[in-house]
């Protein structure tokens, strides 16, 4: 079965943001790799090798996040066009998780109600991830 999973971008900062979320998430960080760990570290230049080159972050759930540090020698210009949405079970865990997030970032809707969810909102976190945060989905 083919999946879809979000590739987050960072500037230096994956390895901070992907912790963060394990802990925000529950979630479990598999993979952390830089690019000095990485099978290709002798081909690495030095200044480089500190950054991210893939991690991955299993969800409850079975979702998945992939992210890395952009090349440091390309222009990097932030994650744009895209959010990532959680689906929760409950509108507490929905709150709590947005207020974490959220913390030291900035909320672009507060939770509220919708058709398709008891609450909703969405934010970009201090690392520049967007995300839309739904707590019991509604059937509609």
């Amino acid at each position: 079965m083919t999946q879809a999973i979000a590739y987050l971008a960072f500037d230096g900062t994956c390895a901070d943001a992907m912790r963060f979320y394990e802990k925000v998430l529950d979630a479990k960080l598999e993979v952390l790799m830089s690019g000095a760990d990485s099978p290709m570290a002798d081909q690495m230049p030095k200044e480089f090798a500190h950054r991210i080159i893939h991690a991955r972050l299993a969800l409850r759930g079975g979702g998945t996040l992939y992210a890395g540090d952009a090349p440091a020698h390309v222009p990097y210009e932030g994650i744009k066009g895209v959010s990532i949405a959680l689906d929760f079970d409950t509108v507490a865990e929905a709150q709590r998780v947005f207020a974490e997030l959220s913390a030291g970032g900035q909320v672009t809707m507060p939770m509220q109600p919708a058709f398709w969810a008891k609450a909703w909102g969405m934010l970009v976190d201090k690392y520049g991830t967007p995300w839309i945060v739904n707590g019991e989905m509604l059937p509609f």
